[in-house]
């Protein structure tokens, strides 16, 4: 027996779910953040689950267990305590970007934790995004 993943893509507007962010700097970041992405990947940002903002699609099925279903291949997530950027590609699989970045925390593979986009290099970052979106898609597409 399957089980579906328990984060699914829905129908939510991105530009409200931004909109409703109290933080007005990490309402600015995540306004900014929808911008590189989406000029990064060239694709459409959809809502996954009630917080994370996704770009881009691929079938999942899970080695470990019997989880199954679509997933995204890069976004974020304006969390509490920090900005959440997503790559399935795995974060750690770019050393030379996350030595120019700036100030971050990483967790799990694919995660990478900033408090503002004040305390990182842009540039940096839009390149991370790219080569780890398209590395990504290679994989998994």
């Amino acid at each position: 027996m399957k089980s579906e993943l328990k984060t699914q893509k829905t129908k939510e507007s991105v530009s409200k779910f931004i909109a409703t962010i109290e933080d007005e700097e990490k309402r600015k970041d995540s306004k900014t953040l929808l911008k590189i992405f989406t000029d990064t990947t060239k694709e459409k940002a959809a809502m996954w689950g009630p917080a994370i903002v996704g770009f881009g699609t691929f079938s999942y099925k899970s080695e470990r267990s019997t989880q199954q279903g679509d997933w995204f291949l890069t976004g974020f997530s304006p969390r509490k305590q920090a900005l959440t950027l997503y790559m399935m590609a795995g974060v750690k699989n770019y050393p030379d970007y996350l030595e120019k970045l700036g100030k971050y925390k990483l967790s799990g593979g694919s995660c990478l934790y900033i408090k503002k986009l004040s305390d990182i290099n842009i540039d940096v970052l839009k390149e991370m995004i790219a080569v780890a979106f398209k590395d990504a898609k290679a994989r998994y597409i």
